[in-house]
């Protein structure tokens, strides 16, 4: 395996930064291996997507995947479909049996309808085509530890998210402040901190102003998944 320093020099531009350490966290350490015989495209993405809980590793050897897949258990695969010596379809069959677990995300320059079908098939994460945008990258990446609980909004950043998502739907209603403390009996200093995000709001009284806003709470959290910007 070929550990790729994240500050390498390069030809490659800075990478966009994927920690966005203010709105999202995650739980536990998460593993992520890219699998790519072009070491530049390794040492963007790894670069790309490393982080404080993010730890990258890189094999740009085909002939070293074997070993590296039965030494270490990874939440997601970045796999180049077209490796020298190796055919894409044996390889993800090999993905499944060494890492059952793993989203795997394929990326390729010689994009066609039988891979992609394959890759469906296969049940990988997503399907990317060379070249590609990091930012695409690291959105995939997020949307897909997100959707595993691996990645989740710090308590500061639901706050905020869920202020905004009240404050939206109060004024969609043409209610005051006034009018909705009124409705929901939760006072009104009390309810400006909420949809400032300065306060958090107990389960009661979100059932109170889910009352108030004529939805069900479920709803009301559907709405803050919904409104997350997309990585």
């Amino acid at each position: 395996m070929i550990s790729v320093p994240v500050s390498s020099a390069g030809p490659m531009s800075s990478p966009v930064t994927f920690d966005r350490a203010a709105e999202m966290y995650c739980p536990s350490e998460v593993r992520i291996l890219i699998l790519d015989d072009d070491e530049s495209i390794c040492r963007l993405i790894q670069a790309a997507l490393s982080s404080g809980t993010f730890k990258v590793d890189v094999v740009c050897d085909p002939s070293q995947l074997a070993d590296v897949l039965n030494a270490q258990t990874y939440h997601v695969i970045i796999l180049d479909y077209v490796l020298p010596g190796l055919e894409g379809e044996q390889v993800l069959e090999q993905l499944r049996e060494t890492q059952p677990d793993a989203s795997i995300i394929v990326i390729t320059a010689h994009p066609s309808i039988d891979s992609a079908l394959r890759c469906l098939r296969a049940r990988t994460y997503d399907y990317l085509t060379k070249p590609f945008q990091v930012s695409e990258l690291q959105r995939i990446v997020h949307h897909c530890l997100e959707s595993r609980g691996l990645l989740r909004l710090s308590e500061e950043a639901l706050r905020e998210s869920l202020g905004a998502v009240i404050r939206e739907r109060r004024k969609g209603l043409g209610l005051t402040l006034a009018q909705m403390a009124q409705r929901t009996g939760v006072s009104l200093g009390y309810l400006s901190q909420i949809e400032l995000g300065k306060n958090s709001a107990s389960i009661e009284t979100l059932y109170r102003i889910s009352l108030g806003l004529g939805m069900k709470m479920a709803d009301l959290f559907q709405s803050v998944q919904k409104s997350q910007p997309p990585g």
